[in-house]
């Protein structure tokens, strides 16, 4: 069976800034099942959750912050609101990752964050960009590095599209990780970092093979579109059509 499909609503925050509930009808009006609200939303709790329950959108997970003991009841009370069980850290410093030392310091962070809020529910995942890839110690990339450092309860948030950027494979990444990366970020275009992404099944990545190493494992397809030379709202529907149609994720009806 395939995995439901979703969209982390950083692609919207333009259209979202401009009319918030508007814009999430519109996503649920497509067929998107399911949301993943970012950071910038942090004003925003209430109203969304409220309109995300009317429309039937679950919030798949949260970005967040890595948990500390000064921000863990905040982050609590969001995922609460939510109805969120995943909380992925969505970006760290890409000088954190240019040694294998600063990899396990990122590792240990990752790991306390875990042990801070796995007593209360929350899985603790983290969404990579091109960065720790395209970093390679000892024969394996910070990204694997990071795979064989955190705790087995950590997970990722492969993003399919910076692993590529990054000068790795997504599939043989997407088929290494396995249940430890729960929901993959789908995004296309030409794979490299300047160069505006295009809607889904319009560029460059082979999504075929990356839902085929993904199978059994995946639980959320996320469609995310860091920025886009065409109209978002048309680049993400166009995704939709594209995933549903291709058989690779699965919608409303």
């Amino acid at each position: 069976m395939t995995a439901p499909i979703g969209v982390q609503l950083y692609s919207l925050r333009n259209e979202l800034t401009q009319d918030f509930e508007g814009t999430i009808r519109k996503i649920a009006a497509m067929g998107y099942i399911g949301v993943e609200p970012y950071g910038g939303m942090a004003d925003k709790v209430e109203q969304a959750a409220k309109l995300f329950r009317e429309l039937g959108l679950t919030a798949l997970a949260i970005h967040g912050a890595i948990a500390t003991p000064e921000n863990k009841n905040k982050l609590l009370d969001t995922l609460g609101a939510y109805g969120a069980t995943i909380m992925n850290v969505p970006w760290l410093s890409p000088d954190n990752f240019k040694t294998l030392d600063g990899v396990k310091a990122v590792c240990e962070q990752l790991n306390q964050s875990n042990a801070l809020l796995k007593p209360h529910g929350i899985t603790v995942g983290y969404h990579n960009h091109e960065f720790e890839p395209a970093n390679v110690f000892e024969g394996k990339n910070a990204l694997e590095w990071m795979f064989e450092l955190t705790d087995p309860a950590v997970t990722f948030e492969i993003d399919t599209y910076w692993v590529k950027a990054g000068n790795a494979d997504p599939v043989e990444i997407v088929r290494k990780f396995g249940s430890r990366s729960p929901l993959l970020h789908i995004k296309d275009g030409e794979g490299r970092r300047g160069v505006p992404m295009v809607a889904v099944g319009e560029g460059t990545l082979d999504f075929a093979a990356i839902v085929k190493a993904s199978a059994g494992n995946v639980k959320w397809m996320v469609v995310e579109l860091d920025e886009c030379a065409t109209d978002m709202v048309e680049a993400i529907q166009k995704s939709y059509t594209y995933l549903i149609g291709k058989g690779l994720a699965h919608g409303k009806g």
